[in-house]
């Protein structure tokens, strides 16, 4: 190991200001290799290389296998819900009783709480001192962020697929089950597969970091649809609009697809803010 290179402490596995040299633990100085410059080892030895990891650093890793299990069962817990607040299931408002929830679910209250502060992160829910977990009550101002980030990802996946045929199998899904519940006057599930439809949308970008956001931004706006008082009045005249935009999108016109898309979400946040500004001014 070169001079000035900082050796790590046995005992905590942290880097350690004293010299190889000092350390009476140390094996002594290997040659420098052909590919080391100036004898200075690589910094960040990578185990697949052929380097072993640094002393202390699998205690380390071993103390934290306890937590793989509850944080990727929480982000399990956090999946259900968010799911559950898209599709409708807990309007705004409601409280989440951490007995009710868990033992539904089956989970411990370390791993429902990870999980309601992971929703809380994504403004889906929030935490009131003293009184609980509630599904988060969205403003005006909420409203109009949450339309301005689905234009930028939305329309902007449309403008991106390149050249047709695009493939819009889960889009044609979205606007079947749409267009099956307004037939069956199911109108929960109408406004689900709207969701379904827009998830779709931006599924075409092929970006997993793109379908994670509009999960959570879709998810925030179904708390905004509880304003309308008539969900059939409301969601229906998007069923022809959806459908056009598959049918443009079959087509192979990628630019005719997106103006009707900007189209449609700035009539969709005029109508939901109109009807969020009346109902909030009734408070």
């Amino acid at each position: 190991m070169a001079n000035g290179a900082k050796g790590v402490n046995r005992r905590s596995g942290e880097p350690s200001d004293e010299s190889p040299d000092e350390s009476p633990d140390e094996s002594p100085e290997m040659p420098e290799s052909p590919g080391t410059a100036g004898g200075v080892e690589p910094a960040a030895p990578v185990e697949s290389a052929g380097y072993a990891p640094a002393p202390g650093l699998a205690a380390g890793l071993e103390a934290d296998r306890a937590l793989l299990g509850r944080t990727s069962t929480a982000e399990r817990v956090a999946d259900i819900l968010r799911d559950r607040i898209a599709e409708g299931f807990f309007p705004p408002g409601t409280r989440l009783s951490e007995d009710s929830v868990g033992g539904a679910l089956g989970v411990s209250r370390n791993t429902l709480r990870e999980a309601f502060r992971l929703l809380t992160h994504e403004r889906l829910l929030v935490h009131e001192l003293n009184r609980g977990v509630f599904v988060r009550v969205v403003t005006v101002d909420d409203l109009n962020d949450i339309y301005r980030v689905r234009r930028l990802v939305e329309c902007a996946a449309v403008r991106g697929l390149g050249e047709p045929p695009y493939e819009v199998r889960a889009v044609e899904a979205a606007v079947l089950a749409g267009e099956r519940a307004a037939r069956d006057r199911a109108w929960q599930d109408l406004s689900t597969a709207n969701i379904r439809f827009h998830q779709a949308i931006v599924s075409l970008a092929g970006s997993p970091r793109a379908d994670e956001l509009m999960r959570a931004v879709l998810a925030e706006l179904r708390l905004v649809f509880h304003v309308m008082a008539d969900p059939r009045r409301f969601h229906a005249p998007y069923l022809v609009r959806n459908r056009q935009i598959l049918e443009v999108l079959q087509g192979g016109d990628a630019v005719e697809a997106e103006r009707l898309l900007a189209s449609y979400l700035d009539d969709s946040q005029g109508q939901l803010a109109d009807a969020y500004g009346r109902k909030m001014s009734r408070r």
